[in-house]
């Protein structure tokens, strides 16, 4: 169908998303990534010999499509159900729970999702400085996508420093499985990993609020102590064994597109735009970046078609 093949920067969730929607459509794609490794903000690196999700923290499902994707992984034993109940927290009261959507972790850290929509494809490791040449998919957050191209998308992020906490025991918490943190100058969520995992382990995963992470995106590691003492006065738990802190410049989204996608045309080249800030019902989340790099997967398929169309007529 394309006499060219689309450059798709960017793998996380979005980009793989986009990538398959494209070969569906025999349209050929490449995907190139900065990272070392595919997943972006669903990063679960290696710490102390085990893998830690320290961007997003589960996923949801409400999507009949995506669902079917889950049931898929859920059929290998990639997936499982966590829970549908968190703890709310706030300093001085008394811990609430809140029920909602069931939440869903994964044995493997959330990154190896990424890896198996991937698994047949090869991801090009390379520090994009300007746009590439020909049709491109920036499968990125708004303010990276800005840096490459002059088109206007306007969706600003918020930081995050992700503090990891390997405790000695995580019996004296006041949750079971995580807690949403109000009211708090620090830490906005508390999740345990091992039980979101399942493996049982020790390990507690904090997110800082905006404000805390901006005064720390130059030294990431300044954070730790703020937010060691930001988790023992919210829970009471001893100093932890060991931390580790990560910095997400772009963790998620203040605001979101009304549509699940960005496609123009530019100097007779399409340009695309997909991520968890595309999300029309204002919840930025893994399955709306999936659903975001999906649909503009099949536009794009749609509009080289028609612009292969008109070439041959």
């Amino acid at each position: 169908m394309s006499e060219t093949t689309v450059t798709i920067v960017g793998a996380g969730i979005s980009g793989a998303a986009c990538l398959l929607a494209l070969r569906r459509a025999g349209v050929p794609a490449r995907l190139v990534d900065r990272g070392r490794a595919p997943g972006g903000r669903m990063a679960s690196p290696l710490l102390h010999e085990r893998r830690v999700d320290i961007g997003a923290g589960y996923f949801t499902v409400r999507d009949d499509e995506f669902g079917a994707i889950v049931d898929d992984w859920a059929d290998r034993s990639l997936v499982r159900e966590w829970t549908d109940t968190f703890t709310v927290l706030r300093a001085g009261a008394e811990p609430e729970s809140k029920t909602g959507p069931t939440r869903w972790g994964t044995p493997g850290g959330l990154r190896s999702l990424v890896r198996d929509l991937l698994r047949d494809v090869s991801i090009e490791q390379t520090d994009v400085e300007s746009l590439p040449p020909g049709d491109v998919v920036l499968a990125m957050p708004d303010p990276q996508a800005a840096r490459l191209t002059a088109v206007p998308y306007a969706v600003a992020y918020d930081p995050v420093i992700t503090v990891v906490l390997g405790l000695a025991t995580a019996s004296s918490l006041p949750f079971t499985d995580a807690a949403f943190v109000q009211d708090d100058p620090d830490v906005e969520f508390l999740a345990l990993d091992g039980a979101r995992r399942g493996d049982g382990a020790p390990v507690l995963v904090a997110h800082t609020t905006a404000e805390r992470a901006r005064r720390h995106l130059d030294d990431p590691d300044s954070a730790v102590d703020p937010v060691v003492e930001a988790v023992r006065r919210l829970t009471g738990v001893e100093a932890p064994e060991w931390t580790h802190a990560h910095r997400w410049t772009f963790a998620k989204p203040s605001s979101t597109h009304e549509a699940s996608f960005g496609l123009v045309e530019r100097d007779g080249r399409l340009l695309g735009f997909a991520g968890d800030q595309w999300c029309p019902q204002g919840s930025p989340r893994v399955e709306s970046a999936w659903r975001s790099g999906t649909d503009l997967g099949a536009a794009l398929a749609t509009q080289l078609g028609v612009r292969s169309a008109r070439r041959g007529a």
